[in-house]
């Protein structure tokens, strides 16, 4: 395949990338799902963008850089109806992940709602019990650390390992010193009664995941998607973001 080709078959590729990431938000937002719909917009406007710097022919250049204006401008009204959303305490938004989706990381599910603003987090989640839901916990808390670099405390409400409570103690001891390491405290408070699953951040986000933090499926330690969780099955669940003021 010679050069010219290759670059025609990317940009080929690009382009219908391009229109099937529109046609998802525009799909959205005929649903009225708005949050989803602007995320698909402006995902699609910088593969227009990327088509129109990479073709030679003019006068698609101009077509395609009028389309690109036309979901610039629904996309900026689209923003407006998610901020009046979220100053009015309506936002809701819904992520249905299927079973055996890939995809969706904690990083995929809740980075964009993580910033400097987040002082505190409160989670709460029954069943941080077992070594490896201890480890999706820990997980968690990296993430958090990553992103909200004026984090100073989460709070971690759960149901306590009657059948293994010193190793559980243990396992949480050892990340509330790493977190030390941060400036982050981290307390634990034990429940027998507790039963939803919520992730509250102390700017407004509050995160509701129908599995907790518990949402991957068991892979063989050496098989794809052990260490990378985008690449992990999950279980079928339905997460639920709210901004309350």
């Amino acid at each position: 395949m010679n050069a010219k080709k290759y670059e025609t078959n990317v940009l080929s590729g690009v382009e219908q990338a391009a229109i099937s990431v529109i046609s998802r938000a525009v799909q959205y937002d005929n649903e009225g799902k708005y949050p989803p719909a602007l995320a698909s917009y402006q995902e699609g406007i910088q593969l227009f963008l990327d088509v129109i710097k990479s073709t030679p022919d003019k006068r698609k250049q101009e077509l395609l850089r009028q389309k690109a204006a036309e979901y610039i401008s629904r996309a900026e009204k689209i923003k407006e109806i998610v901020q009046q959303q979220k100053d009015s305490g309506n936002y809701h938004e819904q992520i249905q992940i299927p079973n055996n989706g890939v995809g969706f990381s904690y990083e995929s599910l809740f980075s964009k709602y993580l910033d400097k603003t987040v002082k505190r987090v409160e989670i709460e989640d029954p069943y941080i019990r077992n070594v490896h839901q201890t480890y999706n916990f820990l997980t968690f808390c990296e993430l958090l650390v990553r992103f909200c670099s004026e984090l100073r405390k989460i709070i971690l409400t759960t149901g306590p390992n009657q059948q293994d409570h010193v190793n559980q103690r243990s396992r949480f001891d050892s990340i509330r010193n790493s977190l030390s390491s941060y400036s982050v405290e981290l307390e634990i408070i034990y429940s027998d009664t507790l039963h939803d699953r919520e992730i509250r951040l102390d700017n407004g986000w509050v995160v509701k995941v129908g599995r907790g933090l518990d949402i991957f499926k068991s892979v063989n330690k050496f098989s794809i998607g052990f260490t990378d969780q985008n690449l992990r099955p999950c279980h079928e669940t339905t997460v639920d973001i709210f901004f309350k003021r």
